[in-house]
């Protein structure tokens, strides 16, 4: 059975909006002011709140806020007699997913109310959408409260944080409690594809278009159509494909290589990027005007160092999800673990347990765990570094050595010799080093 809550201090409303939405099948609760509203969603939590603006103990702004504070999927119908755009667009931002203007139909609502609903569950979706935004601290707090805010919102969002911080992740909860959560969620990685690969994944192709094109494709824009693209590294893009990517994303349509009709997308865009993108911008390998458009909503990710509370929530995570469900972390290595720096954030913790786990000798790991981890050396002189070796062939064996240091992580080569992931890549493919090597 469909469900709602609605708060209006007009007995007669309250009334009115009871008898009628129970006409259609719906459970109902009422409430009279914002704070009976609030307590009876938290008692009860349902997947519609209809909220007069004005009420005796305070606004519809601080219903929306309670409501999305705790349960950011629930749809927001605001009522008001005193509609004005400012209030509108207040509303919106705050999380309403409809604004209406009194006195308004019961249909007009009812409408509105099927609208918002459209696509999503009859229950309500854990803070995160389902995801798994482990830890308690005050920084996954705010992100969590951050994420219901705008995920209520249409607007593109950047989010620019380390690498290993989890920014798919935090994507993929944004689109869960979205009201696009019941279509697609697709992801491109800007950084894996040639710059002529990648903008055939993005806008599609049709038959012919070139060499090899025996039939039309659909690109990454069309197949998110609805829901959410996310991409992945675009600090990676190349130059040349951005001003294609801009129009896409100001047009809402893409031209598919070869085609001659632009195709329209509804698309929420959310990039992400472990480079400062500004930084990019000012030394021009990345365009300003692509940058505006995709910060309209800027997110940063807390670096591990920076939530060091939540590491041992984490590490207990990381081990029931590789099957240590009977195996125990010693508390003097939750201790540990808690003051180390990891530079590779949450990634190299989960890789860390997973390690543990595998080694484990008994039911509970201790800090022999930390002496049993490998430790590369870092890059010192790579081998063969004589004087009158030519510049190709010292950059070849440096990059070698680096890689071969990392295990063959790029994002990690890619750091510690100061260059981006894209020319690591290039590099690779440059000396014809093994790419099975180098993941």
């Amino acid at each position: 059975m469909k469900r709602v809550l609605i708060a209006d201090d007009d007995a007669g409303v309250r009334a009115g909006l009871e008898v009628n939405f129970r006409r259609q099948g719906w459970s109902v609760a009422t409430a009279a002011g914002v704070e009976e509203a609030l307590t009876k969603f938290r008692q009860a939590p349902c997947p519609l709140v209809v909220t007069d603006m004005r009420m005796p103990d305070g606004d519809g702004m601080k219903v929306i806020a309670g409501v999305r504070q705790s349960a950011p999927n629930t749809a927001i119908v605001l009522l008001t007699a005193f509609a004005n755009v400012p209030d509108a667009v207040q509303a919106m931002r705050a999380g309403a997913c409809d604004y209406l203007m009194k006195p308004a139909s019961f249909s007009q609502l009812l409408a509105a109310a099927e609208r918002v609903m459209a696509g999503a569950p009859d229950k309500t979706e854990p803070r995160d959408g389902g995801t798994e935004l482990v830890g308690d601290s005050a920084a996954i707090a705010r992100l969590r409260e951050t994420i219901g805010q705008i995920a209520a919102t249409e607007a593109d969002i950047l989010v620019e944080a380390e690498s290993g911080t989890g920014k798919e992740l935090v994507a993929r909860a944004i689109h869960a409690a979205s009201r696009r959560r019941a279509k697609p969620f697709v992801a491109v990685n800007c950084a894996a594809l040639p710059e002529h690969l990648l903008e055939s994944e993005l806008f599609g192709y049709v038959r012919g278009a070139f060499s090899g094109a025996d039939r039309s494709k659909a690109g990454k824009f069309e197949l998110a159509n609805g829901g959410t693209l996310l991409l992945d590294e675009i600090g990676e893009m190349a130059l040349e494909l951005q001003p294609k990517l801009l129009r896409a994303l100001q047009e809402r349509e893409v031209d598919p290589l070869g085609g001659t009709t632009p195709v329209a997308v509804d698309v929420r865009v959310i990039a992400t990027t472990n480079r400062a993108l500004q930084a990019l911008v000012e030394s021009g390998q990345f365009r300003a005007d692509l940058y505006y458009r995709l910060n309209v909503v800027p997110l940063r990710l807390p670096p591990l160092r920076e939530r060091r509370e939540d590491i041992p929530a984490l590490a207990s995570h990381f081990l029931r999800k590789h099957g240590g469900e009977f195996i125990e972390l010693t508390p003097e290595l939750l201790r540990a673990l808690a003051q180390r720096a990891w530079p590779g954030n949450v990634r190299e913790l989960e890789n860390f347990v997973r390690r543990a786990l595998a080694l484990a000798r008994g039911p509970r790991i201790g800090l022999e765990a930390l002496e049993e981890e490998p430790r590369p050396a870092p890059p010192s002189a790579a081998p063969g570094l004589q004087p009158g070796v030519s510049w190709r062939e010292a950059e070849r064996k440096l990059l070698e050595a680096t890689l071969a240091a990392t295990g063959g992580n790029r994002t990690r080569a890619a750091t510690m010799l100061g260059m981006s992931l894209r020319t690591i890549r290039n590099k690779i493919r440059e000396y014809q080093l093994p790419p099975r090597s180098y993941a």
